[in-house]
């Protein structure tokens, strides 16, 4: 199921690239950025397939992923700004999230935020997620875009380049990067678990 998932997308991302260009890698690296999970695993290794192939430039190939983080970032930043604060401040104890919990939010992000941006966008499944607690915490925007954009520059160029390294055959770094993901997720649903006994163990107090 989640193959042919991926074979579908795989499809999309390449029609899209082929047709557009550059400002199809923007187009898609931004939705991707917005919290909807289209894979820049398949988005940029493609693009630095079309790189071996003389079609575009690996430079530029990393920076129009950068870019288009970006812009699907600050989409992403202020639907947390605008409209996740006030649901979870109203809502969040529905879904054991707490004033207390927004507040250690906004410490984390005033305190480490730089650096939680930088390291989120290098890591899959949070890299496509990090921009909206971002937002919710309200982190200083300039400084949000600019390690945006560092950390993402970094990742697209990696990617772009391993898809350039091996040529036809970059569609192969697709079942690897799979398995990282699963891995990710393991480890989110425990950290999910971990949280929800927590708050449930306050209650009871």
């Amino acid at each position: 199921m989640i193959e042919k998932i991926i074979t579908v997308l795989a499809g999309f991302i390449i029609g899209t690239i082929s047709r557009l260009g550059y400002g199809g890698i923007v187009l898609l690296m931004a939705i991707e950025s917005a919290c909807i999970p289209l894979p820049s695993e398949i988005i940029m290794p493609f693009s630095g397939y079309l790189v071996s192939t003389g079609d575009m430039d690996l430079w530029l190939v990393g920076l129009a992923g950068a870019v288009g983080c970006v812009l699907g970032s600050i989409v992403a930043y202020y639907a947390g700004a605008w409209g996740g604060r006030p649901f979870i401040e109203k809502y969040g104890k529905y879904i054991l999230i707490s004033h207390h919990d927004l507040d250690l939010a906004d410490r984390w992000f005033q305190r480490h935020g730089d650096i939680t941006i930088f390291i989120g966008r290098l890591l899959p499944v949070i890299r496509t997620f990090i921009a909206f607690p971002a937002g919710v915490a309200r982190m200083n925007l300039w400084r949000f875009n600019l390690y945006t954009f560092v950390g993402s520059y970094i990742w697209s160029l990696g990617l772009a380049w391993i898809g350039m390294k091996l040529g036809e055959h970059w569609n192969t770094l697709g079942v690897y990067f799979h398995r990282f993901d699963a891995a990710i997720g393991v480890i989110l649903l425990i950290a999910v678990v971990w949280y929800v006994r927590r708050h449930l163990q306050h209650m009871k107090r």
